[in-house]
């Protein structure tokens, strides 16, 4: 049961973006359509399931002074993992998301999780940590992305969804938009968590 508690906790309670507002670099550069938000959130939680399991198992061997950067070389590994594979097999994602995949490295996001949870935890409670908060940072993407899209292109998934006569918001798939629709739904939430 713990464990599912684990798994919940980044859907919602803990959402990474919308609760903790971590990640946010990545959450407002790449949401412009659903696809990208899709691909970065799960190669945000590839990395971070990943990343959980090894530090959670090697965690009693690294020595305190050189845990940060032990994490580091553990996350930067799955992370080149992600980069080859995408730029390999998904290439028009991988030129979509361009910096943004190295910089999974530096998401703190997985940094904290590795830090605060995988580094105290035992594997299996770090695989629904990692799985729970890498879901809530993709649920919060798809969320951005589908109303920026919508709104910037009448499309989602790049599927028309608005007649043609719909006069996009160009500003909704700008950068100023990111930060809009972001505050929007932030405001959304938390008047939804007073009630």
């Amino acid at each position: 049961m713990s464990n599912f508690k684990e798994f919940t906790k980044g859907l919602v309670k803990e959402n990474p973006v919308f609760v903790m507002a971590l990640g946010l670099c990545p959450t407002l550069g790449v949401t412009s359509s659903v696809a990208n938000g899709i691909g970065m959130g799960l190669a945000a939680t590839f990395v971070l399931v990943m990343a959980n399991i090894i530090i959670s198992l090697i965690k009693d061997l690294i020595p305190t002074k050189v845990r940060i950067p032990a994490y580091i070389v553990v996350i930067a590994s799955f992370v080149t993992i992600v980069d080859m594979v995408m730029h390999a097999y998904l290439p028009a994602l991988y030129k979509s998301l361009g910096l943004f995949i190295p910089l999974i490295v530096v998401n703190c996001i997985i940094l904290g999780r590795a830090e605060a949870f995988a580094g105290k935890n035992k594997v299996i409670p770090s695989i629904f940590d990692g799985l729970g908060m890498g879901l809530g940072f993709t649920l919060a993407l798809v969320v951005i992305a589908s109303v920026r899209e919508f709104l910037g292109n009448g499309t989602l998934l790049g599927i028309q969804i608005m007649p043609s006569s719909y006069q996009p918001m160009l500003i909704a798939i700008l950068a100023p938009g990111a930060f809009l629709v972001m505050g929007f739904l932030m405001a959304i939430l938390n008047m939804l968590k007073k009630k």
